[in-house]
């Protein structure tokens, strides 16, 4: 039984770590599918061995048993559902409640104009000094627009990859920018909802 608990713990330690690489984007975004792909079929394949050993113990299952089908069942179950959509959702909960006034910080060195330009690219994209764990998903990058002195900063939660959606936390003091986001809050409220004053979580698509 011992045996059979420290499985599971590193089963779903590994799980765990996964899941927080995934959200994090330490994976390129161009291989993350295929990383989701190969985890969902080692826990699918995992879960037809307990399948077997179910039906092979039929008359007198252990607990162990049960205990190592349940857990794999639900780690498939959280991770093959939209693309980890549960624990995403909650780690991005946990996320902004960590991370907000670090965000904050960044947003007054934008208005501040302390933020240093990444000399390579050349489109609002700014590089911020690295820390983990980061502030912005996919490279650690914030986009900045500015109208009529009225500032813009986009936070990646989710980077996409070719045509995929992404998502963000936004500051935005834009009247332009808050009705647009308000519209879109009105028309799917399921995937986009304002924070606080200033503050909104943002799905864009394509």
């Amino acid at each position: 039984m011992a045996i059979i608990n420290k499985k599971l713990i590193s089963l779903i330690i590994i799980w765990i770590i996964i899941v927080l690489l995934d959200y994090y984007y330490y994976f390129p975004y161009f291989i993350q599918p295929f990383i989701w792909f190969f985890t969902v079929l080692v826990l699918f394949i995992l879960l037809i061995i307990q399948v077997r050993k179910i039906i092979k113990e039929r008359k007198k299952i252990s607990k162990s048993r049960i205990l190592k089908f349940s857990t794999l069942l639900i780690l498939f179950a959280l991770t093959f559902y939209n693309f980890y959509k549960i624990p995403r959702k909650i780690i991005e909960k946990i996320d902004w409640i960590t991370l907000q006034n670090k965000r904050n910080e960044i947003v007054n060195e934008v208005k501040n104009g302390k933020l240093i330009r990444d000399n390579k690219l050349n489109n609002g994209i700014y590089k911020i000094p690295f820390e983990f764990p980061v502030l912005s998903n996919g490279g650690n990058e914030v986009w900045v627009f500015e109208e009529k002195n009225k500032k813009t900063v986009k936070f990646w939660i989710s980077r996409g990859f070719f045509d995929s959606p992404q998502s963000y936390f936004i500051y935005t003091e834009n009247p332009a920018d808050i009705k647009s986001i308000d519209e879109l809050i009105k028309k799917h409220p399921e995937n986009n909802w304002k924070i606080k004053e200033n503050w909104y979580r943002v799905l864009e698509t394509f």
